[in-house]
C-alpha cells in the first residue's frame, strides 16, 4: 500500500510540475505561438510531407505531445549575468560574506556556472516559434510553387491565422487550390551530336519524360541525371550535365490543359583563350592503361626501371616488381580497345581498395598525342607497407564471466605471394573473473586464455578450378583460410579449442552478398570436467543445500566431491531413485544443466551458405529493409565416411571422432528488417522479424550448445535478461535456458529528445521451444500453433546518447506478458521497477 500511494505521489508531483509549466512564458502580448500547422488542399486536409516540408515555420518539437524542448528553453533567465548579479548585491552584506566565505574567485566561478548551465538549458531547449506573417506570406508562395511544379500551373495559395482557446497560441492554415493539372501532349527531342543521338535512340524506352504524362518539374531533373550517366556510360568522356536543356510551353489559358516540352541536348562549349569553342560530342575509347604499381609523390619524377606488359596493360616499376601482374590486373575494369564508362572506373577504384595492398588510388585520363577521342588511362598505385602491427584492449561481460579483460595483437603481412594476399597473425590473451569462485579466499581473476590464430586473405576464389563464368571478378570474390586454437583455464576445467575454416564472400551487386563457408570446423573439449564442483563452489552450494533438505545426506554431513558424490546424487534424482518435492527438482535439473553446458566436449564439422540483401542507399536513408537468410548443415561428411573409416562408437551407438561424438543436424535462419522515416526525418519506426531452426538427426539428438538458440537480452526480448526467457512457459528453470527453435519480433519507435539524446518506445514479442530434439518436458517443446500462446511480449523505453561513431544505449524492460504462469494470469503480473531488466548496449538493437 505505501509503495502504491508513493507511485501516485510522484505522479502527482510530476503532473503538477508539468501543468505549471508556462509554454507561453517567452511569448510577448502583442505575438503568438505557432501551436499549429494545417494544409488544405482542394478543401480536404492534406499530409503530403513533401508538401508540409515546404513550411518555413513549424511549431516546437513534442515528446508525447508535451512540448519538453520548449519548457527546457523557458527555464532559461533572460539575462543571467544581471540577475545573478541583482541578486549578490541585494543585501548590502551579502558579497562581503559570500567572498570572505569562499573567495572572490569561488563566487565568480559560481556567477560563470548559472551563466553556463543558463546557456545550456538555451542551447538544449528550444525557442518559442512565433508566428511571423511574412514567414507566412514566404510559405504561401512556396506551397504555390511546389504544386506548380507538379504540374498545377494555375495554383493559388492563401494562409489565414487561427487564434487558439488559450492565450497568445494560434495556427495557421495553408489553403491550396490547385486547378487542373497540365500534360505534356508533345515531346521533341533536339541534339546537336550525332554520337549522342545514336545512343540516346538505343535507350528513349527508358526515358522518364513521356508524352502523356502529367507534367512534373523533378521527372525533368531525373530525365537530366539519367541522361548524363547514360553517355557518361557510352564512351562520352566530356560529357556535361549543363549541355542539357529541357524546355516546356506554358499557355495558362489553354483549357486542354496541354503542353509541348522540349528536350535540347546541346554540343560541348569550351573556354579557349577569350572565345568559346563549340564541339560536337565523340565516343571516347581506351588507346593505353598504364598501370604504376609504386608510385609516390617522392619519386613521381623518377624513370621507372622495371616494365612488363600483362594483356593489353603496361606496368610499371621503380624497383624490381613485387606483384604478379594478374594480381593487380584482375582489379582492374579499364581495358584498351573499350569505350569509356564510369561505371568501369568506379569498379577499379573499388577492387583496388577491396586488395587491402595500396591506398586508396589515384586514376587519371589524358588524350594520346593530338587525339580527340583516343584515352591513355594512368592508374597510379601506392603500396602500404609490408608488415603493420596492431593492439586492442576489450572488456567483457557473459553470463559466466561477470569481468573479462581482452588483449590480442595482430601481425599482417601482405603480398605474401606476390598476388596481393594478406597474412594475419593474431595472439589474444584473457583475464577474467566469476563470482563462483571470486570470493575472499581465492584470486579475483580465475579465467585465463591464450590463443592464436591465422588467416589468410586471396582477392579471388581459391578454387581448383576457374568460376570466373560463374562468379565474375566485379562481384568482388575473396577467400579466407583460418586456423586457430587456445588454451583456456576456464576457472580449473582447462578448455581446449580448434578452430578451421574456408570462406567464399562475393558481391554480385551492391545490395547482395553471399558468404558460403566450405568447411568449418570447431573441437572442443574439456580436460578437468571432474573439477567442476571444486570450483563452482555456489552450484556446489545450492546441490548441496537440496542434499540436507531431502534427508539424501544429514544436515551435519556434506556431499563428497572427491568420491563423485555429488554426481551421484544427481544422478540418483533423475533416474527416480531418490524422490525429492518439485522445487527441489528444479534447482538440481538447474545446477545439472549448468554442469553439462559448462563441460560437454564438442565436434561441430559443418558447411554454411548465407544470403544478405539490404537495400540502404547511403548512412542517412531511414526507408530501408534488409532480408538475410541462413543454411547450415552439419556432420553429414563425417557420416559418410563413418562406417567406411571404421570409427568407434560411444554407449549410445554415436560415431565418435577424436573421443567425441561428432554433431550432425540442419540449421536455417530468416531475418528481416524494415525501416520507416517518419516526421522530419527525425522520428524511426524499425521492425524486426526473426525464425530460426535446428533439427538434429543421424549422430546427434540434440543441438550443441554453441548452435543453439535463447531467449533475452539487450538485442532481443530486453524484458528478460540473456538466457533467461523460455523454453516455452517451462519458467525458466535452468541457469541456461536455450532450445532449437526461435520465434521473435520486434517494434521500436525512434525520436529525437535533445540534442545528441534520442529516445525509443518498443515492443518485443517471442520465445524459444525444444522441437525434434531429446527434450520430454511439453512445457519446453512446441506443439504447433497452441504453442504461440506462450510467446513472451516485454515493452518498455530507452534513452540513447549518439556519439555520431557509435550510439551509447540505456533500454527498460516491462515483463507484459509472461508464458511462464497459468494461462488467464500473464498479463502485467511483474510490470513495475523491482522486476524490469535495464540494459546497456552499444548502437541499435536492428
Amino acid at each position: 500500500m505505501k509503495s502504491f500511494l508513493a507511485k501516485i505521489s510522484l505522479f502527482i508531483i510530476i503532473g503538477t510540475f508539468i501543468s505549471s509549466c508556462n509554454a507561453v512564458k517567452r511569448v510577448k502580448e502583442n505575438e503568438l505561438l505557432l501551436v499549429k500547422n494545417e494544409l488544405m488542399v482542394n478543401g480536404e486536409k492534406s499530409s503530403d510531407p513533401d508538401a508540409l516540408s515546404q513550411m518555413y515555420q513549424k511549431p516546437n518539437s513534442r515528446l508525447l505531445n508535451f512540448p519538453l524542448r520548449l519548457h527546457i528553453y523557458n527555464l532559461a533567465g533572460k539575462n543571467p549575468d544581471s540577475t545573478f548579479d541583482a541578486w549578490l548585491y541585494r543585501k548590502p552584506k551579502r558579497a562581503k560574506r559570500l567572498n570572505k566565505l569562499y573567495s572572490e574567485k569561488q563566487v565568480r566561478e559560481m556567477k560563470n556556472y548559472k551563466v553556463g548551465f543558463n546557456n545550456w538549458l538555451k542551447k538544449t531547449g528550444e525557442a518559442p516559434v512565433i508566428i511571423d506573417s511574412s514567414k507566412a506570406k514566404k510559405t504561401s508562395k512556396r506551397l504555390k510553387v511546389y504544386y506548380q511544379n507538379k504540374g498545377f500551373f494555375n495554383a493559388i495559395s492563401n494562409y489565414k491565422v487561427i487564434p487558439s482557446e488559450k492565450e497568445r497560441r494560434a495556427g495557421i492554415e495553408y489553403t491550396v487550390e490547385t486547378g487542373n493539372p497540365y500534360f505534356i501532349d508533345s515531346l521533341q527531342i533536339i541534339i546537336k551530336s550525332p554520337d549522342l543521338d545514336s545512343i540516346y535512340n538505343i535507350h528513349k524506352e527508358k526515358s522518364i519524360v513521356k508524352e502523356g504524362k502529367q507534367y512534373n518539374t523533378k521527372d525533368f531533373l531525373n530525365e537530366r541525371e539519367r541522361l548524363t550517366v547514360l553517355f557518361r556510360n557510352s564512351g562520352i568522356y566530356n560529357f556535361q550535365l549543363n549541355s542539357i536543356k529541357p524546355k516546356i510551353g506554358i499557355d495558362s489559358t489553354n483549357r486542354d490543359y496541354a503542353l509541348g516540352a522540349l528536350i535540347k541536348i546541346n554540343n560541348l562549349r569550351e573556354r579557349k583563350n577569350d572565345s568559346i569553342i563549340e564541339t560536337e560530342y565523340k565516343v571516347h575509347r581506351i588507346k593505353k592503361v598504364n598501370i604504376y604499381t609504386d608510385y609516390t609523390f617522392a619519386n613521381s619524377r623518377s624513370k621507372y626501371v622495371d616494365s612488363v606488359t600483362y594483356d593489353d596493360f603496361t606496368i610499371y616499376s621503380n624497383d624490381k616488381l613485387r606483384f604478379r601482374p594478374k594480381a593487380i590486373t584482375d582489379a582492374i575494369f579499364i581495358h584498351a580497345g573499350d569505350v569509356y564508362r564510369d561505371i568501369d572506373r568506379s569498379l577499379t577504384y573499388k577492387h583496388i581498395s577491396n586488395l587491402r595492398t595500396f591506398k586508396y588510388p589515384t586514376i587519371q585520363y589524358e588524350y594520346e598525342n593530338d587525339s580527340l577521342t583516343d584515352l591513355v588511362t594512368n592508374i597510379y598505385l601506392t603500396p602500404r607497407k609490408k608488415f603493420s602491427l596492431g593492439f586492442d584492449i576489450d572488456i567483457t561481460h557473459s553470463n559466466i564471466q561477470d569481468y573479462g579483460f581482452s588483449f590480442s595483437t595482430s601481425l599482417i603481412s601482405r603480398n605474401v605471394f606476390r598476388g596481393a594476399e594478406t597474412l594475419e597473425i593474431a595472439a589474444r590473451g584473457t583475464l577474467g573473473a566469476s563470482r563462483d569462485v571470486a570470493d575472499s579466499e581465492d584470486q579475483f581473476f580465475n579465467i585465463a586464455e591464450i590463443g592464436v590464430d591465422f588467416r589468410l586473405n586471396f582477392p579471388r576464389f581459391f578454387f581448383p578450378f576457374n568460376t570466373e563464368k560463374i562468379i565474375p571478378k566485379y562481384m568482388l570474390p575473396t577467400t579466407v583460410l583460418s586456423i586457430g586454437t587456445s588454451n583456456q583455464q576456464n576457472i580449473g576445467l582447462d578448455r581446449q579449442t580448434f578452430t578451421g575454416l574456408i570462406r567464399y564472400n562475393w558481391t554480385p551487386s551492391k545490395k547482395n552478398s553471399f558468404n558460403l563457408e566450405l568447411f568449418n570446423l570447431q573441437f572442443i573439449r574439456n580436460l578437468n570436467t571432474s573439477n567442476y564442483f571444486n570450483v563452482y563452489t555456489s552450484s556446489y552450494d545450492r546441490l548441496n543445500a537440496v542434499a540436507q533438505s531431502s534427508n539424501y545426506i544429514a544436515d551435519d554431513e556434506s556431499l563428497n566431491i572427491a568420491t563423485g558424490q555429488t554426481n551421484q546424487f544427481i544422478e540418483d534424482v533423475v533416474s527416480n531413485n531418490f524422490e525429492v518435492n518439485p522445487s527441489e527438482l528444479s534447482t538440481i535439473l538447474s545446477v545439472a544443466q549448468r554442469q553439462f553446458r559448462l563441460t560437454q566436449d564438442n565436434l561441430i564439422a559443418s558447411s554454411k551458405i548465407n544470403f544478405l540483401h539490404n537495400s540502404k542507399e547511403n548512412i542517412a536513408d531511414n526507408n530501408f529493409f534488409q532480408f538475410r537468410t541462413e543454411l547450415e548443415l552439419a556432420g553429414n561428411f563425417l557420416s559418410a565416411i563413418a562406417s567406411t573409416a571404421n570409427l568407434e562408437k560411444d554407449a549410445r551407438g554415436k560415431y565418435k571422432l577424436f573421443g567425441v561424438p561428432y554433431s550432425q543436424y540442419v540449421k536455417t535462419e530468416f531475418d528481416y528488417i524494415k525501416h520507416w522515416e517518419l516526421s522530419g526525418k527525425q522520428d524511426v519506426l524499425a521492425f524486426r522479424t526473426f525464425f530460426g531452426i535446428a533439427i538434429p538427426y543421424g549422430n546427434s539428438d540434440n543441438i550443441p550448445f554453441a548452435r543453439s538458440y535463447f531467449g533475452g537480452g539487450s538485442n532481443d526480448n530486453r524484458a528478460w535478461a540473456a538466457y533467461q526467457l523460455g523454453p516455452g512457459r517451462s519458467a525458466s528453470i535452468l541457469d541456461f535456458n536455450e532450445a532449437n527453435l526461435k520465434l521473435t519480433t520486434n517494434l521500436e519507435y525512434r525520436f529525437d529528445l535533445f540534442g545528441s539524446f534520442k529516445g525509443a518506445l518498443f515492443a518485443d514479442a517471442g520465445n524459444i521451444w525444444n522441437v525434434f530434439d531429446d527434450i520430454e518436458d511439453e512445457n519446453r517443446k512446441f506443439n504447433g500453433f497452441e504453442s504461440l500462446q506462450d510467446i513472451a511480449l516485454g515493452t518498455g523505453f530507452g534513452l540513447r546518447y549518439d556519439f555520431s561513431f557509435f550510439v551509447l544505449r540505456f533500454d527498460i524492460g516491462f515483463k507484459t506478458y509472461d508464458p511462464a504462469y497459468e494461462l488467464g494470469n500473464r498479463w502485467f503480473r511483474d510490470y513495475n521497477f523491482g522486476n524490469a531488466v535495464y540494459n546497456i548496449g552499444i548502437n541499435y538493437p536492428f
